[in-house]
């Protein structure tokens, strides 16, 4: 049975790696889904018609969630594909960019991590709340770096990701009054081009190796836990900052 059927989804970011198996997983799922992407524009492509042929329903839009004006079109192409009601926000768009020590910071380096991975899902969610009602679910991509600190070089996209889970906290108290549902995940290892691009293969070996689980996690199995944060399966959690780490870090 499809959960999430009839209900329309929009989600940043949702073209490639972790951004991909949530698009395609709550399209299974029934929704309707409106990929957002802002430099992957073949790979958004590569989603939707994935989800097509699957018989899902899906759209793909560019924008730069970090900058209001491109949040507008993306909600004026939302509304005029699916109609102006929106069930399942996620927002997943973020980026490391690079690593850098606190000398190496300048403004425009801390612009880019902070607009990017924190400014983009307060602008997102002031955008799209007006249009969710009773029983719909915000799902916010925040990481174990905002638990821990993060790797080397990795300090403000750290913060940043600090920021999301405590914005989602803040935002459970002001929305659940409405019945709207607001939560995070904070992924550890997940096998995907982040990693490819900023860990290095012995550093990922290694922390694989002191994983309870002894694995690397997968995007599937982050897509799945939004499915169910979307879900009316989960509608008396709100607040929460969900790990999963394979049990190498939980609060």
């Amino acid at each position: 049975m499809s959960k999430l059927k009839g209900k329309v989804a929009i989600v940043t970011g949702g073209a490639r790696d972790i951004g991909l198996a949530i698009s395609v997983k709550l399209a299974k799922e029934g929704a309707k889904v409106v990929v957002n992407y802002f430099n992957s524009e073949s790979e958004a492509k590569e989603t939707v018609d994935k989800i097509k042929a699957a018989g899902g329903e899906a759209m793909a839009v560019k924008a730069d969630v970090s900058k209001l004006d491109d949040i507008e079109k993306l909600k004026a192409k939302s509304v005029e594909a699916f109609g102006d009601k929106v069930d399942i926000l996620v927002s997943n768009a973020g980026g490391l960019f690079a690593r850098r020590t606190l000398q190496e910071f300048d403004e425009a380096f801390y612009n880019l991590v902070m607009d990017v991975n924190f400014k983009s899902v307060v602008f997102i969610m002031q955008a799209f709340v007006p249009l969710m009602g009773k029983g719909s679910s915000i799902i916010n991509l925040s990481s174990q770096a905002a638990r821990d600190g993060g790797g080397g070089g990795s300090s403000l996209y750290a913060s940043s990701k600090g920021a999301v889970s405590t914005f989602t906290r803040a935002m459970s108290k002001e929305l659940g009054p409405k019945g709207i549902r607001v939560n995070a995940l904070c992924p550890g290892l997940i096998g995907t081009k982040f990693h490819d691009d900023f860990t290095k293969d012995d550093v990922r070996t290694k922390v694989a190796a002191i994983t309870p689980l002894r694995r690397e996690g997968s995007a599937a199995e982050v897509a799945d836990l939004v499915a169910y944060l979307a879900s009316d399966e989960s509608s008396f959690l709100t607040g929460n900052n969900v790990d999963i780490n394979g049990g190498l870090a939980f609060s």
